[in-house]
């Protein structure tokens, strides 16, 4: 599989990320068939969260490749943290042992990739500043980011921590793009041209920070997914249009559709099934056309100005 750099990082990393959400319901058996069928396909980025199954996520995903060195030097592992039962935390204190709560989970010794979860209204970018030094110094963390962060958010941190933060996930696919309609219905009166995300996507591309797409498969928040749903059915027949042109599946095209995007956009796909992995991952290898994009962009109900 392709490589992407992450940011302004030396990090170089599959095009496609598997997102471990779902493992903590899997046996270790079926979580190590997951795992090391990513690794076959060349998906080598793993992404958690301490909330994940309260956690369980990591520690399956520790305890299913029996979690050694030689196996840790073929992958990145990437956490966040700041989410809390009712509330958001960006404190030093919970930083600090959030992380090393999910290195014990993981049993590793340092994490490549912390991010800030979803914004804490309370932070105090000079804790953060603290918390990321001393997990750099200490060799916890290697690199820092963010997640569901809008530009001033992000300039905000900025300002105090001394780390490039190179990781921006945010919620993106065919039926979540606004940050890509505000754009393209620039300077009219269009419902669409509400900057809803204070153009993260160009302040993402002139500050060389990835955006990593999460749920590249689900409509609204979490609603379900829009492949062969019959809500959707003007989309889902321009994508098994196309998919029969290049001969993979409705899945991977949408893939492909992030992908094709210029940001060089890394999706998170959540699956726990091998097989849909497998035929996920061949979006690496397919590259829409300029007519093609936009026709399911159109498709998805979009506009053109």
């Amino acid at each position: 599989m392709k490589k992407i750099k992450l940011g302004t990082s030396g990090l170089h990393v599959s095009t496609i990320s598997l997102g471990c959400m779902r493992m903590g319901k899997l046996a270790k058996n079926e979580a190590a068939n997951v795992i090391h069928n990513a690794l076959d396909v060349g998906v080598d980025f793993f992404d958690h969260a301490d909330i994940y199954a309260g956690g369980e996520s990591e520690a399956v995903f520790a305890e299913a490749i029996d979690m050694n060195s030689t196996i840790r030097e073929k992958m990145f592992i990437q956490t966040k943290a700041g989410i809390r039962k009712g509330y958001f935390d960006f404190s030093k204190e919970h930083i600090l042992t959030t992380v090393d709560e999910s290195l014990k989970r993981l049993k590793t010794d340092y994490i490549d990739v912390f991010l800030l979860h979803r914004p804490d209204a309370l932070v105090e970018p000079e804790e953060v500043a603290e918390a990321f030094s001393e997990l750099e110094k200490n060799g916890k963390v290697r690199h820092f980011g963010v997640s569901n962060h809008n530009p001033m958010q992000i300039e905000l941190l900025k300002k105090y921590v001394e780390q490039d933060l190179i990781v921006n996930q945010l919620q993106f696919s065919i039926m979540h793009t606004s940050m890509i309609d505000a754009g393209i219905q620039m300077n009219t009166r269009f419902e669409n041209s509400v900057d809803r995300d204070g153009s993260i996507l160009d302040y993402s591309r002139l500050n060389d920070m990835t955006i990593q797409a999460w749920s590249p498969f689900q409509h609204g928040f979490f609603k379900g997914v829009f492949i062969d749903n019959d809500q959707f059915s003007e989309l889902n027949a321009k994508l098994g249009e196309i998919s029969e042109k290049y001969e993979v599946t409705k899945s991977a095209i949408a893939t492909a559709w992030i992908l094709r995007h210029p940001a060089i956009i890394q999706p998170v796909v959540g699956t726990m099934n091998s097989e849909r992995l497998k035929s996920i991952a061949k979006a690496a290898d397919i590259v829409l056309t300029r007519e093609e994009w936009y026709e399911i962009y159109l498709a998805a109900g979009n506009e053109l100005p």
